[in-house]
């Protein structure tokens, strides 16, 4: 991928993050899609530095009240105002965005760039969108706060994330975005029903024989011939779940199956069945079944 002022170790240059940690897609094929998590908790005061110039956005989520943010945009004082935790601001990279860092922060930043944008239009068979529809002030968008939230532990810990849920959520941000202050709508209907037959078990063949979720969704509705957008929806209507949902159901089932045989450690049934190690497969284990796995298996005797 090529790589972008928008995102990862670039982008923490310029906020001078003391902790920067990133993920890229490229789900739509045409764009880069990324999330940046950056932190700073003793900032010398000046101002962020300037990105190149480039048609894409940010959509950021506040992680830490900071009060009285002062913003410019092309060398122009566009507002004084607070920012709380878990508020989101969108920004243009054409119109060079420059904050004052003059009190510690901690944001997540995903980067929208316009190729995406016109590949979630094209997907919906929607007009292409011409502008985002925002003003330089703080917002409260529940949905880009809870999908911040919910991909926030995948920063930190990238061995345990899987690629189907960074995809998920990286486009579930974009089609939110192009919705909400794109004005997005599609031209015709969307379609009814779920995934064929064959479909389904072309999909839960792929997904089966990847448990540790590295296969990109791309991949997955490729196989199905449907774009990715299509798919998601299909899948969720037919199989009543996210993709990386039902997969991370299908570890626990199979898990299940190796826990009855005595001669697997719980270390070898998690490598077994895709979890990055044996804490990641106990708490994924007990949040789902109510148990952990070594009760589970002490039940079978």
């Amino acid at each position: 991928m090529a790589t972008s002022e928008g995102y990862g170790q670039r982008l923490a240059d310029r906020l001078r993050a003391e902790q920067a940690y990133a993920i890229t897609t490229r789900i739509l094929r045409t764009a880069d899609m990324a999330v940046t998590e950056t932190r700073c908790d003793d900032p010398w005061p000046g101002l962020s530095g300037s990105l190149q110039r480039q048609d894409a956005f940010f959509v950021t989520l506040t992680l830490r009240d900071y009060p009285n943010r002062v913003y410019w945009e092309g060398g122009r004082l566009m507002s004084v105002c607070d920012v709380r935790a878990g508020q989101t601001c969108i920004h243009d990279l054409k119109r060079n965005p420059v904050a004052l860092l003059d009190k510690p922060y901690h944001v997540l930043f995903f980067y929208l760039p316009r190729d995406a944008l016109d590949a979630i239009a094209a997907d919906a068979d929607a007009p292409r969108i011409d502008n985002l529809n925002h003003k330089p002030v703080a917002i409260d968008d529940t949905t880009v706060s809870g999908l911040g939230l919910a991909v926030l532990p995948a920063l930190s810990n990238p061995d345990q994330a899987s690629r189907l849920f960074i995809d998920h959520v990286l486009l579930a941000v974009g089609v939110h975005v192009a919705q909400t202050y794109g004005g997005m709508r599609p031209l015709s209907r969307p379609v009814r029903g779920g995934l064929a037959a064959w479909q389904v078990r072309r999909a839960k063949e792929i997904l089966s024989v990847n448990l540790d979720g590295r296969v990109p969704l791309e991949e997955v509705a490729r196989e199905c011939r449907l774009s990715v957008s299509h798919f998601s929806r299909a899948f969720r209507r037919t199989m009543g779940a996210a993709p990386h949902n039902w997969l991370l159901a299908r570890r626990v089932e199979v898990a299940k199956e190796k826990l009855r045989d005595s001669r697997l450690s719980l270390l070898d049934v998690a490598l077994i069945c895709g979890f990055a190690d044996q804490s990641h497969f106990t708490r994924i284990f007990t949040r789902m079944v109510g148990v952990s796995p070594g009760a589970w298996r002490r039940g079978l005797e």
